[in-house]
């Protein structure tokens, strides 16, 4: 039995290094084997940033010593990608989202289930110190029983900062499938399954600018196809109602504003939730009746991304459960995609998928 199991990058864009980082440093069960991207250049530069081998897809999807495929390409073909990888004997780990279509997600998980494959999926935030540390003080009642949530992501959007942010206004991305998944996943594993939800939209400009400065196309113009306000209603199964808010419409940063990232509250208290696009921070805010108080976090302060790749890689040589599992991911797709539904159809939507 392998100790260690190797990993083909497929797609080395900006969220390769970082990946491909953390496989070669902070994780213990991986390797990286081999890489490879539409645009070779892309796969050379990774290849000699870590001493791996590149090479074609298609070669890379037969190479023996490749287990897992870490599959970072552009949303718009992660399906293809994943089934290309399940089909050749692969495990998958994909970067979010998994799916922005309900039906292809349910046929790649339904697939890899039959042929005894493994699936999982970003975010992997979950499992940093601070939503670690939020679980921990949930199960310990501080803030007694949770009834409600209101969280907000408002950004000026990813032109604002990537160097190719075009992609991200495309159908199949926007807020719900680019933002939608950290806050999802956060939700969900800190409060249980959806029961229902009841969405809203707008898209405020049809025309955007590059203003990434270090971009090759800063000041091209490009057009928005994805509303870029979304407001929903989340009904928990267990109750709890939970108001989410996501924008690629602000001018001001987020920081800036007097707005929490996820805050809980409870029948005693409330909690902050920290920054579900982050593995760590400082300190937590919990406010009860007899105090408030900032609950210093002492553990790894790092970005672990692909940490949920390592304890699949476990779950796959020595057994055992992981985190971003093939049932969670597919309930976090399943929101987001209903999500977009009820946008589009005014209507409230089931989550039939369970966790």
């Amino acid at each position: 039995m392998k100790d260690k199991l190797g990993i083909g990058v497929v797609g080395c864009g900006v969220i390769s290094k970082i990946y491909m980082t953390n496989c070669l440093m902070n994780l213990k069960h991986v390797f990286i084997a081999s890489c490879t991207d539409s645009n070779i250049e892309a796969a050379k530069t990774r290849a000699e940033e870590f001493g791996c081998r590149f090479e074609s897809l298609e070669a890379l999807l037969q190479n023996d010593e490749v287990d897992i495929i870490l599959n970072l390409t552009p949303p718009a073909v992660h399906f293809e990608i994943t089934m290309k990888a399940l089909e050749a004997g692969k495990h998958v780990y994909s970067e979010k989202p998994f799916c922005s279509d309900l039906q292809n997600a349910k046929t790649a998980i339904t697939y890899a289930k039959q042929h005894g494959l493994f699936i999982g999926c970003a975010p992997d935030c979950i499992m940093g110190a601070g939503i670690q540390e939020v679980k921990k003080i949930l199960n310990s009642e501080n803030i007694g029983k949770p009834f409600a949530v209101q969280s907000f992501m408002f950004s000026r959007g990813p032109e604002s900062f990537h160097p190719n942010p075009i992609p991200f206004y495309q159908e199949g991305v926007g807020p719900i499938f680019d933002w939608g998944p950290y806050y999802i996943a956060a939700i969900t594993y800190l409060l249980g399954a959806v029961d229902s939800l009841y969405a809203f939209s707008t898209r405020t400009t049809t025309q955007r600018t590059v203003l990434c400065k270090s971009s090759n196309i800063y000041g091209k113009k490009f057009s928005v196809k994805v509303p870029t306000y979304v407001t929903c209603i989340l009904k928990m199964k267990s109750g709890v109602l939970v108001s989410l808010s996501l924008s690629f419409d602000m001018y001001n940063d987020y920081n800036e504003q007097d707005l929490p990232f996820i805050r809980i509250y409870g029948s005693k208290g409330s909690i902050d939730v920290p920054d579900p696009n982050m593995y760590s921070c400082k300190s937590i805010r919990v406010e009860t009746s007899e105090k408030t108080e900032n609950i210093n976090i002492h553990k790894i302060q790092k970005n672990l991304r692909g940490i949920g790749l390592d304890e699949m890689a476990n779950a796959i040589i020595n057994g055992g459960l992981y985190h971003v599992n093939a049932d969670f991911v597919l309930h976090v797709t399943e929101v987001l995609c209903k999500m977009e539904e009820s946008c589009i159809d005014g209507k409230e939507k089931r989550i039939e998928s369970v966790l």
